[in-house]
């Protein structure tokens, strides 16, 4: 490390939004729904993003696109996630956006891999054109009066690394910060971030800079942050079945303690996260037309994932994950949870 950061120097600001931490959760698809944020932002999550919408079925008002938007005031600052490749429908989204009276910011990605995203030249595919980028955020930015801001890549590949000129693109176009993971498409989530090039991105660009990419503990945040002089850390996987990570990294920042959760503080919170996904899938329940499975069962089978985190790297874990496929109810979810607790001695 280069030197410690001042806790006084640690409020970045995005647009008038004045964030409470540095460290913010990554938007991640099938992850980051209501529920979760939550739990991040009762741990020092200075914000938390919902998970990416497409811009055309806001404009269109699905009802499925506008559940991804479902909010509670208690887990502002909050942004809303979208993507798409028409400046103009994007526009029109971000009006819809702005008139729930949500939000605290538009993100705009600018960074995911998928092949659904980037074939219709959403996506990380919009890094092929700076000019495109630039397009679509002065046309966002001129059609609401919320911060706007996007989330990149270094590139889609090692050969095409044009950080630089997409971050001016942005900044040109009128957006109030940049989330940059720092490694290429063609990485995915795979090697070591790239944090010479998030040094330099800072360097270059007067709007805030924040890091992603390889943030696992709080020690690879306060790294990122003084290796590189960015305004912020944007934490994705290392927050799943964590969502302490914020509160260790805070106290690490302020030069205080952080006590680790102990068995029946992990419990909690699982159980609450498990139950209050249950209430978000009784209420998608209500519109979707195919219901293939009950509210109930629905939310078991989305919770695996986080269940898995969760209770990563204790006893018993295999036998729940082969038992895990056959649990549908709550109740039963919550026994097997205990049984692999109960293998587990306490942390002191």
């Amino acid at each position: 490390m280069t030197g410690p950061i001042r806790p006084t120097e640690a409020r970045p600001r995005i647009g008038r939004l004045i964030l409470e931490s540095p460290f913010v959760l990554a938007p991640m698809a099938g992850y980051t729904r209501l529920p979760f944020r939550m739990l991040c932002r009762r741990y020092h999550c200075g914000l938390v993003f919902t998970e990416v919408t497409t811009s055309e079925g806001i404009r269109r008002q699905s009802a499925q696109s506008l559940h991804y938007l479902e909010s509670t005031p208690a887990e502002r600052p909050i942004a809303a996630h979208i993507y798409g490749s028409n400046p103009a429908v994007m526009a029109q989204a971000a009006r819809t956006i702005e008139a729930l009276q949500r939000f605290d910011l538009i993100d705009i990605n600018c960074g995911c891999p998928v092949p659904k995203v980037t074939r219709s030249g959403a996506g990380v595919a919009l890094m092929r054109s700076p000019k495109k980028v630039q397009q679509i955020v002065d046309a966002v930015s001129s059609a609401v009066s919320l911060p706007v801001t996007i989330k990149t890549r270094l590139g889609l590949s090692p050969d095409l690394p044009n950080i630089s000129e997409v971050a001016q693109a942005a900044e040109e176009g009128g957006a109030s910060a940049i989330f940059i993971h720092a490694r290429f498409a063609s990485d995915v989530h795979s090697g070591p971030p790239h944090l010479e090039a998030l040094a330099r991105v800072k360097a270059e660009r007067s709007i805030p800079v924040f890091g992603n990419g390889g943030v696992t503990c709080a020690a690879h945040a306060i790294t990122m942050m003084c290796e590189t002089g960015i305004d912020g850390v944007m934490i994705g996987r290392g927050a799943l079945g964590n969502p302490w990570i914020f509160a260790e990294c805070h106290a690490l920042l302020a030069g205080g303690l952080y006590q680790a959760p102990n068995l029946a503080e992990r419990r909690a919170v699982i159980v609450e996260h498990l139950h209050c996904l249950h209430e978000l899938m009784l209420m998608e329940n209500e519109f979707r037309r195919r219901r293939n499975h009950t509210a109930e069962q629905a939310t078991c089978r989305k919770f695996r994932g986080h269940l898995m985190e969760y209770l990563a790297g204790m006893q018993g874990l295999s036998a729940l994950r082969r038992e895990l496929m056959t649990l549908d109810s709550l109740d039963a979810l919550v026994s097997a949870i205990d049984r692999v607790l109960a293998c587990n001695p306490d942390t002191p």
